[in-house]
């Protein structure tokens, strides 16, 4: 029995391989990368028996799927490797819907304005760095990524507070009356990104229309640093701003703003990216460690909050080739937070298992889906100078467009459907309840 558990544990040790990593070294980025990307994807059940194709295993939503293929995008094409092309590919081309607008049946009566935002940005990215380009025109990387800014524009709501875009699409839906920085900062990011890789200034239009509404509602401060706020109930005019911080809101906010300043030139676009750029510092322990200020320090982040800083590296990486003044200050924010990251990501049997917190210099016992995307986010995101800006349709960018897609005759403000407690499932996409289980949650960050 003895000899056995020996067995037992040496052939577990021989697999076990963790994370050292050193910033000023390719291939150690590289190879460290690929652990990481490995134990993103051990959540993966699109090549299970009985799995989804495009989605990850329970607790992981539908949006955290495509927030997660749009960290393998960035990883495949920072790190120059090929390997993942084909799964990513099925997965982004398996999850369009039959409307090609990243509507799917299976998520047709839950989804929300900020789920189907992330995988827009996700195809938005695969465009921007020449991703394998699908033989399906509708599937067009370009083309999807207009099918969902199409959809989410159509619902534009006038109706309360002038303008924005709801948190849920559908009446049915907890958080109908919310509208939220993160639907809106989606629509700026796509918005900006269009208007750069087709040198439409429509778009442009749109992104200064989002922009201005959050604005005047009060979701952006302003001062010597600027904050991206939560958002507002539609009730009394949205007067009254939930005023809890997201890194991964100031990052869609800051990235959109640099798309736009790279684009046109204009300064006003510049200063709003350094301001925004400014208050991103509330994100760093001790100046240069990154984390989730609302929910890290009183160990409070739920399975959504636990992904955000994959984001913010990623919208940070983008802001400091598009506007590269700020890439010293980027670089090294991101150098600080990648070593830190890469000490917690030491947990696990496979000994690279990646935890919550980077400012313990170990695993923190946390673990999942989300912990892998940010490693591996904050790491790749190093080599941003070492490839090609993101392209464009001018500079090399080879994806097709259509300006008309993803529409259908779906009405988005359909009649509520009768459904028991037992159907409302698509409350579990919703990353914070509102009111007072929200406020239960714990301590909040509140500037």
């Amino acid at each position: 029995m003895k000899l056995s558990l020996i067995l037992s544990l040496s052939t577990i040790i021989s697999f076990t391989q963790a994370v050292f990593l050193d910033t000023n070294n390719v291939t150690n980025i590289e190879q460290n990368t690929a652990l990481i990307a490995k134990g993103l994807l051990d959540y993966y059940e699109g090549e299970k028996y009985g799995g989804t194709i495009g989605m990850f295993s329970w607790p992981y939503y539908w949006w955290e799927a495509g927030g997660a293929w749009g960290s393998l995008i960035d990883y495949t094409y920072y790190m120059k490797n090929d390997t993942l092309v084909p799964l990513i590919k099925q997965a982004l081309e398996y999850q369009v819907g039959d409307d090609y607008n990243y509507i799917p049946l299976n998520q047709s009566t839950t989804e929300g304005n900020d789920d189907q935002g992330f995988w827009g940005i996700a195809v938005m990215a695969a465009a921007e760095k020449n991703f394998s380009n699908p033989e399906n025109p509708k599937k067009a990387w370009l083309s999807l990524a207009q099918a969902v800014f199409n959809t989410m524009t159509a619902r534009w709501d006038h109706k309360e507070c002038d303008g924005g875009l709801r948190w849920q699409i559908f009446q049915w839906n907890s958080g109908y009356d919310y509208k939220n920085s993160v639907s809106n900062g989606c629509l700026f990011n796509i918005a900006a990104r269009l208007a750069r890789y087709t040198s439409n200034d429509s778009y442009v239009e749109w992104a200064e229309k989002v922009w201005d509404w959050m604005y005047g509602i009060g979701l952006l401060s302003e001062g010597d640093w600027w904050f991206v706020y939560d958002g507002v109930k539609v009730d009394n005019n949205c007067s009254k701003v939930t005023k809890y911080q997201w890194s991964y809101n100031q990052g869609l906010l800051l990235s959109g703003c640099a798309f736009l300043y790279n684009y046109t030139e204009d300064v006003l676009w510049l200063n709003r990216s350094l301001n925004l750029l400014n208050g991103a510092q509330v994100f760093f322990a001790n100046n240069s460690v990154m984390y989730e200020a609302a929910c890290q320090n009183s160990n409070n982040c739920n399975q959504d909050q636990r992904s955000f800083k994959a984001f913010f590296s990623r919208f940070l990486g983008l802001t400091s080739v598009l506007i590269p003044q700020t890439y010293d200050i980027i670089h090294s924010w991101l150098v600080d937070s990648a070593n830190a990251a890469a000490s917690s990501c030491s947990g696990g049997l496979d000994g690279h298992t990646c935890g919550l917190s980077w400012t313990n210099g170990s695993w923190d016992g946390y673990y999942g889906l989300g912990e892998q995307m940010c490693a591996l986010e904050v790491m790749t995101n190093l080599r941003v100078r070492d490839v090609d800006p993101p392209y464009t349709a001018n500079t090399g960018g080879s994806s097709i467009g259509d300006p008309a897609s993803g529409y259908s005759t779906t009405a988005v403000d359909a009649t509520p459907l009768s459904l028991d407690a037992g159907d409302r499932a698509g409350a579990g996409i919703i990353t914070a309840i509102l009111g007072s289980a929200l406020i239960g949650t714990g301590v909040w960050l509140v500037i």
